[in-house]
């Protein structure tokens, strides 16, 4: 038992890191705010509702109020022919709808009773609701700006990065430039003072001096041999 309850709350906490990184606050809190406004439409429903029966409840007393005048004059007529059997159906017929107009009343009481309560109730939450909205807004709004800070940070952070491995590449061909260059000038000092030979000459040094008087009879003919071409195709 001990090892499946560990095993359950490792699960829970890794269902819970999850759902944390997908959740978004501001898509929760929209929901929790149209929840809400779901919450103050049924009371602004209800509240309608009893305005609606109390009216249609009016309606009925209004009506019986006409008929227990029209019972007690009917009464007073009845009395006035001579007719007391009649004056006494009349004002029997008047006591039932007075009796019942006073049920439609009292009704009509409960209804005003229940009509403030909704009504108080409707205030209470359209504030509510209200407050919510603007905390909601000034809590998206900071997280938006968050968000951005982080953003902005990641990029930062990735451009740094970016920046110091170029800069990197930049010292290294700095320092292989200045290696190359060294070395250049080793081996010129090199040939300069003998220790490394040019691959242009045999290593005798009377050889290469014909050499390099033969190369200059050579390029001597042949500029002779340019201006006599140039001399003879000039008119």
């Amino acid at each position: 038992m001990g090892l499946m309850a560990r095993m359950s709350t490792i699960f829970k906490a890794k269902v819970s890191k999850v759902l944390d990184q997908v959740e978004d606050p501001r898509e929760t809190l929209e929901y929790s705010y149209q929840r809400q406004l779901e919450q103050l439409q049924q009371v602004r429903r209800g509240v309608a509702d009893v305005v609606t029966s109390k009216k249609r409840i009016e309606l009925q007393a209004a009506r019986l109020q006409e008929q227990v005048q029209k019972w007690e004059e009917d009464a007073r007529t009845a009395l006035a022919q001579g007719r007391e059997d009649l004056a006494r159906e009349a004002l029997t017929r008047r006591e039932t709808a007075r009796q019942q107009l006073e049920g439609l009343h009292a009704q009509i009481a409960d209804l005003e009773k229940e009509e403030a309560k909704l009504v108080t109730l409707e205030q209470k939450l359209s504030a509510k609701v209200e407050a919510f909205r603007t905390q909601k807004e000034v809590i998206k709004a900071k997280y938006s700006a968050a968000e951005a800070q982080v953003k902005i940070g990641e990029a930062a952070s990735g451009l740094s990065e970016e920046m110091a491995d170029v800069g990197l590449a930049m010292q290294r061909a700095q320092d292989k430039t200045e290696a190359m260059q060294a070395r250049a000038q080793a081996i010129d000092e090199l040939l300069a003072n003998g220790t490394l030979e040019d691959p242009t000459t045999t290593g005798d040094r009377l050889q290469d001096e014909l050499n390099r008087v033969k190369a200059g009879q050579n390029i001597e003919a042949e500029l002779a041999r340019l201006k006599q071409e140039v001399g003879g195709a000039s008119p």
